[in-house]
């Protein structure tokens, strides 16, 4: 069995008690700290687990005018990978301590590189504490290359500032807005240089995903959810944004969870936006 959207702590623990082939990656990390996720990995991480930096590993170079997080080129995000270990139809669990945001930063990614196998653990760190399972500490071993090679991208095409300022006229594309309402309203953030949203925006908060244990709401009540913030629009016509296109990220799986397919990922999101003061915001 293969798991592409989200697995379980049993399910991991399965695979591993099974000595299945699977390669799990740690996304711990902390924007106020840049460096506080490496070190939460050195000092306990799910077992044989590697770490993957968001902004290291699962981010391009910033410029200024492109968000804070860009995404890399497809070539260089695979060799990454390869050095990480992945191999051609090697399953992939990723796991954090923050709900999962920033594994399905990775998982959007992957699926981007053309690679299926790839989940979300459900509940992160934290659900496999609770099932009292072991962590382990510090370096992992030596890891020997994978054989990982590009494939069709399993998602659409990113979207560009471009397209989402034609859209403000044309309508065809619903935006939808993964920070929380107060910033979407206008109120003053540390990571926003300019308060507001988008144009014809609507917004369903990233944690609005999980019930209150921090796991993922049913899959019925996030494709409720999602029916409202589309707008009536068609799940393949969704633009997901967020900050800089990595919360974003965890309301697309939410919606491939909800079977709410298609939707696009604006990469670049607010933080690219708002580099151009010409780009018109809402508040």
């Amino acid at each position: 069995m293969t798991y592409e959207t989200i697995a379980q702590v049993q399910d991991l623990r399965e695979l591993l008690a099974d000595g299945a082939d699977v390669l799990v990656l740690d996304c711990e990390f902390d924007l106020g700290d840049p460096d506080r996720g490496r070190a939460v990995y050195l000092e306990a991480h799910l077992p044989g687990a590697r770490y993957v930096d968001l902004e290291l590993d699962l981010s391009g170079e910033v410029t200024g005018d492109n968000g804070r997080h860009p995404l890399p080129a497809r070539t260089a995000f695979a060799a990454t990978m390869r050095a990480l270990g992945l191999k051609a139809g090697q399953q992939v669990v990723a796991y954090d301590g923050n709900g999962g945001i920033y594994a399905a930063r990775l998982w959007w990614m992957l699926r981007w590189l053309g690679h299926p196998p790839v989940a979300v653990l459900d509940g992160g760190r934290q659900a496999w504490a609770e099932a009292a399972l072991p962590f382990e500490s510090g370096e992992p071993g030596p890891v020997r290359e994978g054989d990982f090679t590009l494939g069709e991208p399993l998602v659409g095409q990113p979207v560009t500032a471009r397209e989402v300022l034609a859209n403000i006229a044309a309508g065809e594309l619903q935006v939808i807005d993964a920070r929380d309402a107060q910033r979407f309203a206008g109120a003053p953030h540390p990571l926003d240089t300019v308060s507001g949203h988008i144009p014809g925006a609507s917004n369903r908060f990233y944690r609005d995903n999980f019930d209150e244990g921090g796991r993922l709401k049913p899959a019925a009540d996030l494709a409720q959810a999602f029916a409202t913030a589309l707008g009536g629009k068609a799940p393949g016509n969704a633009v997901l944004q967020c900050g800089s296109g990595v919360t974003a990220c965890h309301n697309l799986l939410a919606m491939e969870i909800a079977g709410l397919k298609g939707g696009r990922l604006y990469p670049g999101s607010w933080s690219e936006w708002t580099s151009d003061p010409l780009r018109p915001v809402e508040r």
